[in-house]
């Protein structure tokens, strides 16, 4: 089978984006798995699939793979290139579009400078809906990683989010301990692990251990994530500039029960043809 991609990226956080508008596409975790392979395949973060809207009030359907084959509810950084993606390959002429996902309807914008903004929905913070194990609801919970305490704020943004304060964000143990977070037991869906050092109370530098992936050059729901953990705790105000190893994002959030808005840029790499 050959199978037609765009190679795109969000502040290097990549993707394999593919039409199944147009196409019926059912990929194995395997396939996914060779895609997503940076030395046998083309090589990404995650693979994302544009498909048909299953309901009248929305444009699209994204379901998101990542680079281990599974499936995950949410990526904010894939959400802005969705949007690209769809204007690119002439599947809709709407600057914003309305686009169901596995945790929840969201609304990227394709702006006038080529940036998108991406409306990601009110975040989730009572820990049974992230899902958390715990009978607190405390914004900051103690966590035992390896028989050390680490303070964070659980936040879902689709997709559920650890986030801690770190003093310098480059010496934060993010490879050892985020993969300890990641498969901590009080998240039974497993987490995404934020490391976040507060340079200001518009600035923070971010980096972020994914479920499924390791690291990656940038999170857009991490970023989300730790904008509102941050606010949560008195840290921050409202917009944050986030800085990843991969770029800049603006995220804005006026607190509980407001949505969060996520602008950035969507970068199409390539396009190409593999066969499978």
């Amino acid at each position: 089978m050959k199978l037609r991609f765009s190679k795109m990226h969000g502040l290097g956080n990549d993707f394999v984006v593919i039409d199944g508008v147009r196409q019926t596409i059912a990929l194995t975790p395997a396939q996914i798995r060779f895609l997503a392979d940076r030395h046998f395949g083309v090589g990404c973060d995650q693979l994302l699939l544009v498909e048909r809207a299953r309901h009248p009030d929305v444009d699209f359907r994204y379901r998101i793979f990542n680079a281990d084959g599974g499936e995950v509810e949410q990526c904010g950084n894939g959400a802005r290139c969705f949007v690209r993606f769809v204007h690119e390959q002439g599947l809709t002429e709407k600057r914003e579009i309305r686009v169901e996902t596995l945790g929840g309807v969201i609304s990227p914008r394709l702006e006038a400078d080529g940036q998108v903004t991406v409306d990601m929905g009110v975040p989730v913070l009572e820990p049974a809906r992230i899902p958390f194990v715990s009978t607190s609801a405390e914004v900051v919970q103690p966590l035992d990683v390896d028989g050390r305490r680490v303070d964070i704020t659980a936040v879902s943004m689709g997709n559920p989010h650890a986030v801690q304060v770190v003093a310098d964000v480059d010496a934060a143990p993010v490879a050892a301990q985020g993969a300890l977070i990641e498969a901590h037991p009080r998240f039974p869906q497993r987490v995404n692990a934020g490391f976040m050092q507060v340079a200001g109370r518009r600035q923070i530098r971010l980096r972020v251990f994914e479920r499924g992936v390791g690291e990656t050059l940038a999170c857009g729901t991490g970023a989300c994530a730790a904008v509102v953990a941050g606010i949560l705790r008195g840290l921050l105000d409202s917009p944050v500039r986030v800085e990843t190893r991969g770029g800049e994002l603006s995220i804005a959030w006026q607190g509980i029960g407001a949505p969060v808005s996520m602008t950035g840029p969507a970068v199409t790499v390539f396009t190409g043809e593999i066969e499978l």
